[in-house]
């Protein structure tokens, strides 16, 4: 997250930065001529707090006052970058998903909500900004140098970076299957991961229709990784593009069934059969969690919600016949 908020820095926000607390506001305060020379907008902020002017004194007037190192500046920059990021990765691979992938007849199952899709956007907009803010303090930590984030790949070598790889799917892989099997527990899961398993035939866009605190809990063995291992900021970056994607793909309720990686990848098939059955199919990406954990179930071609749909229009247009 620093990187992106460099770029965000660099291309954006220290022109906004330096009109919302500019620093003339702090430099050009006289008692006598304050009001009269002294624009109303710097005179409102030239009372709140910031660091020692006199490093920043150099860079020229027409810089904030609060410069990118500043904590208050970091939290509030970084809030605004991930809230409207999260809602950019989540229309734009939600959206894909639904018009391309997902398969439009599952709306016509027997347990598919009235206006679910509505529904599922809906409850993702409450939540996506509470779960950003949630991981705030995490990347405020990685802006701040205390994770294991690297920018040369000699640092560690070619094999640790692409050997880094899987260890981040495995890891977080397994804290998520533990995680989310403990959001299964009685007391959790009506507190917390219910609001998501009210989608039993889910459409893309209820990949982020969590409760919260479920949404975040989730996600922590993504975080908590590059606090415990070395990790290439741009490689973090794009793999943590991709398992948002993934989370997203595997919300569309297809069972297309009898492929050959299907006993190891956790694929849409398993997690539309964890929705339906609840109980099985904990994994995010891999299968050997449930496997080791009797938890797995296969998904078989007679367990495809599609028939329940092509038995219900079977037994409509034989109404309409008699």
């Amino acid at each position: 997250m620093d990187l992106v908020l460099d770029i965000c820095d660099t291309y954006l926000l220290d022109s906004v930065w330096a009109k919302l607390v500019p620093l003339s506001a702090f430099t050009t305060y006289n008692a006598s001529s304050f009001a009269s020379t002294t624009p109303k907008w710097s005179q409102l902020v030239s009372f709140l707090p910031h660091p020692p002017l006199e490093a920043i004194q150099n860079s020229g007037p027409t810089v904030s006052a609060w410069p990118r190192e500043y904590i208050p500046r970091q939290i509030i920059s970084l809030s605004a970058v991930v809230i409207l990021g999260a809602y950019l990765l989540y229309f734009t691979f939600a959206s894909l998903s639904y018009y391309f992938i997902f398969n439009h007849d599952m709306m016509r199952h027997p347990r598919f909500l009235k206006n679910q899709v509505r529904l599922e956007i809906m409850s993702s907009v409450r939540a996506l900004p509470v779960m950003s803010l949630l991981t705030i303090p995490v990347f405020v930590g990685e802006v701040r140098g205390y994770s294991r984030l690297y920018d040369r790949i000699d640092t560690y070598g070619y094999f640790y970076f692409f050997a880094s790889i899987p260890l981040f799917l495995l890891f977080t892989d397994y804290g998520i299957y533990w995680i989310h099997r403990w959001l299964h527990l009685p007391f959790l899961y009506k507190r917390l991961h219910k609001a998501h398993h009210q989608w039993i035939i889910p459409t893309p866009f209820a990949a982020d229709a969590f409760h919260p605190v479920d949404g975040f809990a989730q996600s922590i063995p993504y975080h908590l990784f590059v606090f415990l291992f070395p990790m290439h900021r741009l490689l973090y970056l794009g793999i943590f593009g991709i398992v948002n994607f993934w989370a997203i793909f595997i919300h569309d309720s297809d069972m297309i069934t009898g492929h050959p990686l299907e006993k190891f990848i956790n694929g849409p098939a398993h997690h539309t059969l964890h929705h339906i059955y609840f109980t099985v199919n904990y994994g995010q990406y891999f299968t050997w969690a449930d496997r080791a954990n009797n938890s797995y179930r296969q998904p078989e071609a007679k367990l495809d919600p599609l028939l329940e749909v092509q038995s219900a229009d079977a037994a409509k247009l034989k109404l309409k016949q008699q």
